[in-house]
């Protein structure tokens, strides 16, 4: 498939079109028109899109221009969008024919679209937010005087992790996959034996067991995990010699393409059974043994990067995903973004954000704000060494008078009411541009969505400011 940068050249209804909607666009989206028709944007997808196939620049048919793809997936999540509905949006809806440059073309279908944005891995979607950043710059639309930094946590798509739901999820997975094998290998070796309707019965069990509170339901509980440990312990064993056979050739098929088939069911079922082991493993620890902290704890058998992350909110106190940090400059543009593999403390990200500000914007803050969680007597030593004027940062559980005082100046208040700012840009985030929970698989998913979100949000201020 030949992928080009740009659309082909206008047709005479399409003109006809974008006089039709002159008077629709809003002022913002005129200006993220203007701020998207960069090369430098455009050119980043399409050295993604053309490295999906070796030859892709030279031969195949003609697929979707970079220009449109870019500019879809950024409608898609500045509108929060499923892929479905950014292709039902676009073709009913004349401006956004216009906006995305698909004009009196053919929408890419939803699938299509989908493929084309996992080829934007995590890299190509930081170089874009980095591009756009720098392009907000050039336009002054932020001069680097200010900096705010917060962290959040953005949700993975799972539901909430139990050790029996778990042990439900590996045994589902691995009889579909041993299911998929027999399809196609027949029944040489050895014969699934389907446990399924015996797991969901126990499943239901320990979900009416755990209604029952104290210590009658913690004894009525463990027969039943006992044996549902049991049934999972014989499912995986059944898997682990279907793959054998597989490694052997006692199951087999002909043709290349089932042969490849069958290769790739094999890997699947190996990363399964280890997964479920493990939850067989923290399940025996919590029930049998009473230890209710587990070591590398696995919250998920499908997003195994899934950290359990408390932020001392009320209304949730626990969430399962992975934190993010969000840092602004002035206007409300995020300069910085990143999704953490491994939870970090608060206080070790201070430093490094002014350093990435200093990178970005080409000068050192005047202000640097954040909350308390940010604060660290060494932290505010080494801003102040770096050239940073005014560290707004506090420190509750401080005792000394003269810190008191500091904390009550009129500057450091007026920069800690500027701070509260990012935890309102934080929650638009996740109110406009779905960041309360990734619907993206795996990791590199989870950067993806965040990136995109982020993105998203930035062509709005970045238009909006352009158009005053």
């Amino acid at each position: 498939m030949i992928h080009l940068r740009r659309s082909g050249q206008r047709s005479f209804a399409e003109g006809l079109i974008e006089e039709e909607i002159e008077d629709l666009w809003e002022p913002w989206m005129r200006q993220a028109d203007k701020v998207l028709e960069d090369e430098q944007l455009v050119g980043a997808v399409y050295e993604a899109l053309v490295k999906r196939h070796a030859k892709s620049r030279t031969r195949g048919r003609l697929g979707t221009p970079a220009e449109i793809v870019l500019r879809m997936l950024l409608l898609k999540h500045l509108r929060n969008w499923s892929f479905d509905v950014v292709e039902r949006e676009v073709r009913a809806n004349l401006l956004y024919r216009e906006f995305t440059r698909v004009g009196g073309g053919k929408v890419p279908d939803a699938k299509t679209l989908g493929r084309q944005a996992r080829a934007l891995g995590p890299e190509v979607v930081k170089q874009i937010h980095q591009r756009m950043v720098a392009m907000a710059v050039e336009n002054k639309v932020v001069q680097g005087r200010r900096m705010r930094v917060d962290t959040t946590v953005v949700e993975t798509n799972i539901h909430y992790p139990t050790d029996s739901t778990l042990l439900g999820d590996g045994t589902r997975v691995l009889t579909r996959l041993m299911k998929k094998v027999t399809a196609i290998a027949g029944t040489a070796g050895t014969k699934l034996r389907d446990h399924m309707r015996s797991v969901g019965r126990s499943v239901m069990e320990i979900a009416r067991a755990a209604r029952i509170k104290g210590e009658k339901g913690k004894e009525k509980l463990v027969p039943i995990y006992r044996k549902l440990v049991d049934i999972t312990g014989r499912i995986i064993a059944q898997a682990k010699r279907f793959s054998a056979e597989i490694a052997s050739g006692v199951k087999r098929a002909r043709g290349k393409r089932k042969r490849a088939l069958l290769k790739n069911l094999q890997v699947k079922i190996d990363a399964m059974v280890s997964r479920t082991k493990q939850v067989v493993s923290q399940t025996k620890a919590r029930v049998f043994g009473g230890n209710e902290h587990f070591e590398s704890k696995l919250l998920s058998v499908f997003e195994t990067s899934t950290e359990v992350i408390r932020k001392g909110k009320a209304s949730k106190p626990t969430e399962f995903g992975k934190m993010v940090k969000i840092q602004e400059a002035e206007n409300q543009i995020v300069i910085d973004f990143e999704v953490f593999d491994k939870k970090p403390s608060d206080s070790d990200l201070l430093i490094p954000s002014i350093e990435i500000h200093r990178d970005l914007m080409g000068r050192t803050p005047h202000l640097v704000a954040g909350d308390a969680g940010f604060y660290s007597a060494k932290n505010e030593a080494k801003a102040v060494e770096m050239g940073v004027k005014s560290v707004s940062v506090p420190n509750r559980s401080t005792k000394s008078p003269a810190r008191r005082q500091h904390q009550k100046k009129r500057w450091f208040k007026k920069g800690q009411k500027w701070r509260t700012g990012c935890e309102g840009r934080i929650s638009l985030l996740k109110r406009r541009h779905g960041l309360t929970r990734s619907r993206y698989k795996t990791e590199a998913g989870m950067k993806r969505w965040v990136g995109l979100g982020v993105i998203a949000d930035n062509l709005i201020n970045i238009g909006a400011a352009m158009a005053k």
